[in-house]
């Protein structure tokens, strides 16, 4: 018998190249899928990470100085090469502090005599402060030193310069001549008030204006102020004037300005009867509106303003001790920073601590200088600190760009200033430069979550079970028109959606509150009684009815119930709301958004429910036709075998659908954008708004400074519903694994 030559076990080698390629094809295509999302991530994480490092502070420059008195106050530029020191005699100096070498002095620039014999020397509560020296016999001069920072040739040049009140004049703060002991005072464009206590124990007070409509006309006015305690060892004011703090032993005393006058507003002990607290100094923070005490021991607090109601709803603020803060004990002084919310603790032993008071978290620790420093100060952009030890001037550059962020600052209860209580507040940017940002990202998740939840709750039950009745009861010439009538609404673009939702669905939902909610309970209820209705009727009437093409019958009577609850929205608002739903909901504590939940959970369905819907009509359509076919030949309805055999088989798609859909929902943009009143706020209420992650990162992102705090957090937003939608994900293919393992013996 002839041998042949043709085999079907032999290799097609034109189909084997093909297999080959193809399967090296899909095969980078999934790897390269895999490393673009761990791109991402990396990318995403590099951008993060930094936010969460401490600060860091390393030496520029020391210079030796020579003077023959004290220095008491010093400054330091915003680049960190140039100074200027005030001495005890009244001479202010500017000095050059280029050059790294320690050995070299400091080059004297300028010098310039202030005031003759000064007796102290006191600063105002600035980012940029004024500094006055008072003398024995009741007068003050008041400058700001500068550094003018010109360019020519490729060069900065800084020039030294001088701003003074009154021309540099001395102002006779006290009428009768006598040395002054304390000084506090704040300085504008357009007035002076200054307060202080002579070596008799006499408080004064001075306002000085600026006429208006006037070249330079100034006109000074006594203030009256109640008599404060001679043992008053500090006196801070507030910039504008209108506050002042007197700390007289243990006590401190908060006093206001009304017009003419100062009234003490009240009265605090400090130490709040706790021993082993006794006070040693007072600081106002950045803004002025915080008090920091520093307590033997190495304790600091903080107090701010909090305002309270009484029973007839009257507002009344009082100073209210906030949080603490511990050091080491052997504490010398605290230098606030300019303008953040943060200060430097220096130590005996040379310990810097740094300090932020609204995270309550230690960004700096170590032991930088050999003794404690005389005399400190901090540039007006944060970055260079300047300090005075044993004749030496020491310039610091600190790097320490994000102190208020912190794991307790994104994810708990913060008490910010000007708050009644601790909250979880997000406010990236104010009109005022006192403002401090909030960064809580709990109002954030929550905003997420929620549009998601009322998302589900409306997408998930309509497209399971359009996807239920599609794939098992629909005739298939049905099912050829709904099933790609569904899908092509997804391609409907989500900003379109959005546009929709804002303008013309919210205002309907606010303008028909009762129809939507009755609409709710009305159609499923009514399905159900036409469902009764319908295993009523003679069978053979039910006969002449096409299987399968019940749903048509069923659309004009659900129009008619949803015309019927809007037609009588109105006399429902009338005979049971009062008229208005809104102002009833209102008396119940119950707050109403046009833009809410509602509205959210609505349009985004509408564009959640294609893609759950296509992935779980495709699950339960896939369920092999025998299975159901031999469940009911064992004597099976075919409702049992929908829920008994199709439904379980089917189950791990279904579960996949409502996860994808679920990480639709989160991620979504333009719809939340353009339909909710981008409120962070903490509420359930359906009829209320949220704020989302994602809306917040195509709201800001455009306004932040690249490498801010602001911009690095909306990164990680991105990184937390990148990892969200990734656990999901997980979560959906794991439970998925398991449910088809269950049931694959079906």
């Amino acid at each position: 018998m002839p041998r042949a030559e043709f085999s079907l076990k032999e290799r097609d080698r034109t189909r084997y190249i093909k297999d080959r390629i193809v399967r090296s094809t899909v095969t980078a295509g999934g790897v390269g899928v895999l490393l673009a999302l761990l791109l991402i991530f990396f990318y995403l994480l590099s951008i993060v990470l930094p936010i969460f490092n401490s600060a860091d502070i390393d030496l520029v420059a020391r210079k030796k100085i020579s003077s023959e008195h004290n220095i008491i106050a010093s400054g330091v530029d915003n680049y960190g090469e140039n100074a200027f020191v005030f001495d005890q005699s009244g001479v202010l100096t500017y000095l050059s502090l280029k050059g790294d070498t320690s050995s070299e002095n400091a080059d004297e620039i300028l010098s310039t005599k202030l005031l003759d014999k000064p007796t102290l020397l006191a600063s105002s509560a600035d980012g940029k402060p004024w500094y006055a020296y008072g003398n024995s016999s009741g007068q003050v001069v008041v400058v700001r030193p500068e550094f003018n920072v010109s360019f020519t040739n490729q060069r900065r040049i800084l020039t030294p310069d001088l701003d003074t009140l009154l021309s540099g004049d001395p102002i006779q703060l006290d009428d009768g001549q006598t040395k002054i002991k304390q000084l506090a005072f704040a300085v504008t464009s357009n007035f002076g008030v200054f307060v202080a206590v002579n070596e008799d124990g006499v408080t004064v007070a001075k306002r000085i204006n600026k006429v208006a409509d006037s070249e330079g006309e100034i006109v000074s006015e006594n203030l009256m102020i109640p008599q404060l305690p001679k043992s008053v060892s500090r006196l801070l004011m507030a910039p504008d004037g209108s506050q002042l703090f007197a700390l007289s032993g243990n006590e401190l005393l908060v006093l206001v300005r009304k017009k003419h006058r100062f009234l003490i507003r009240e009265i605090i002990d400090l130490t709040q009867g706790i021993e082993n607290r006794d006070v040693t100094d007072i600081n106002l923070l950045a803004g002025a509106q915080s008090v920091l005490v520093t307590h033997k021991g190495g304790i600091i607090s903080q107090w701010f303003d909090v305002l309270s109601f009484d029973e007839d709803k009257r507002g009344t603020r009082k100073l209210t001790h906030i949080r603490d803060m511990e050091t080491e004990s052997d504490l010398v002084s605290l230098l606030p920073d300019a303008y953040k919310k943060g200060f430097y603790a220096f130590h005996r032993s040379g310990l810097l601590q740094v300090h932020y008071t609204t995270g309550e978290n230690l960004v700096y620790s170590e032991r930088l200088l050999p003794v404690a420093p005389e005399v400190v100060s901090i540039s007006g952009n944060e970055k260079y600190l300047l300090t005075l030890e044993n004749g030496k001037l020491s310039v610091f550059n600190v790097d320490n760009r994000y102190p208020e962020i912190s794991l307790k600052s994104l994810w708990s209860k913060v008490w910010y200033e000007n708050y009644p209580g601790p909250q979880f507040v997000w406010q990236s940017t104010a009109s005022t430069d006192s403002y401090e940002a909030k960064f809580s990202l709990v109002p954030l998740t929550f905003g997420t979550l929620k549009a998601a939840l009322f998302c589900m709750l409306l997408s998930v039950p309509i497209a399971v079970f359009g996807a239920i009745y599609t794939a098992y009861f629909m005739t298939p010439a049905m099912r050829r028109v709904v099933k790609p009538t569904i899908e092509l609404m997804e391609a409907l673009p989500t900003v379109i959606i959005g546009f929709l939702a804002g303008m013309w669905l919210a205002p309907i939902v606010e303008s028909h509150l009762p129809a939507i909610v009755l609409m709710v309970i009305a159609l499923p209820l009514s399905t159900m009684v036409i469902g009764i209705l319908w295993s009523f009727i003679p069978v053979k009437v039910l006969k002449k009815v096409p299987s399968g093409w019940h749903a048509l019958l069923l659309i004009p009577v659900l129009l008619i119930i949803s015309a019927l609850c809007f037609g009588y929205s109105g006399d429902i608002e009338r005979h049971y709301f009062s008229g208005d739903i809104r102002v009833y909901l209102a008396d119940m504590g119950i707050d109403f958004d046009q833009r809410n939940a509602l509205v959210i959970g609505i349009a985004m369905g509408i564009a959640v429910i294609p893609g759950i819907f296509t992935i779980a009509e495709d699950a339960i359509f896939s369920v092999p036709k025998h299975l159901s076919d031999g469940a009911m030949a064992l004597g099976a309805t075919p409702w049992q075998s929908l829920t008994k055999v199709v439904l379980l088989t089917a189950s791990p798609g279904i579960f996949s659908a409502a996860m994808i859909g679920l990480g639709r929902a989160v991620g979504e943009t333009m719809i939340v954008l353009m339909a909710t009143g981008n409120t962070p706020i903490l509420d359930w209420n359906i009829l209320e708004g949220m704020r989302t992650l994602s809306a917040t990162i195509a709201v800001e992102m455009p306004e932040s400074d690249v490498g801010s705090s602001h911009y690095r957090l909306l990164f990680l937003c991105a990184l937390i519903l990148f990892l969200f939608t990734f656990a999901v994900n997980s979560l959906a293919e794991m439970v998925r694994f398991r449910l088809r393992k269950k049931y694959s013996s079906l």
